[in-house]
């Protein structure tokens, strides 16, 4: 039988105890300035960003091959984050790649992260730490500057 208690529960809503505040704040990082997790305005303006030169450039040397923005995407990409720990992109919006222990990406984190970002549907599978499948294959994460 269903008495007052139940009730009571139910129109309390679920336990949110363990649910973080914030995107980062499970990993330790501040909510917001230097060092906080990269928010998706900014990851968007970073990807259009690169995205947009990667297509210029393939429009003055490939005459707009498709295949080719790709390919120019992913080599900027891993050349890039992969010694940088950032792209064009990244710099201009103010984020950059880094592990989870907050050193530098590395290239093996810059090659696997850009394959699965040019499959698009890892980077739309994020979780409560704005993290796509991308950043967790390679304990990465994408902050702020």
């Amino acid at each position: 039988m269903v008495d007052r208690k139940d009730i009571g529960s139910w129109l309390g809503g679920p336990d949110t105890s363990g649910i973080s505040k914030y995107p980062g704040e499970r990993l330790g990082l501040p909510e917001s300035g230097a060092g906080s997790m990269a928010r998706a305005g900014r990851r968007i303006l970073a990807i259009c960003i690169d995205w947009g030169l990667c297509y210029l450039i393939a429009h003055l040397l490939l005459n707009g091959n498709s295949t080719g923005i790709l390919g120019i995407f992913v080599l900027e990409q891993i050349l890039l984050v992969g010694t940088l720990g950032y792209s064009i992109g990244h710099r201009i919006a103010g984020i950059h790649v880094t592990r989870l222990d907050g050193g530098p990406a590395g290239p093996l984190a810059a090659v696997v992260r850009t394959l699965l970002l040019a499959l698009v549907i890892p980077v739309a599978v994020v979780d409560a730490d704005h993290r796509g499948l991308h950043d967790k294959a390679m304990n990465t994460k994408l902050v702020r500057m």
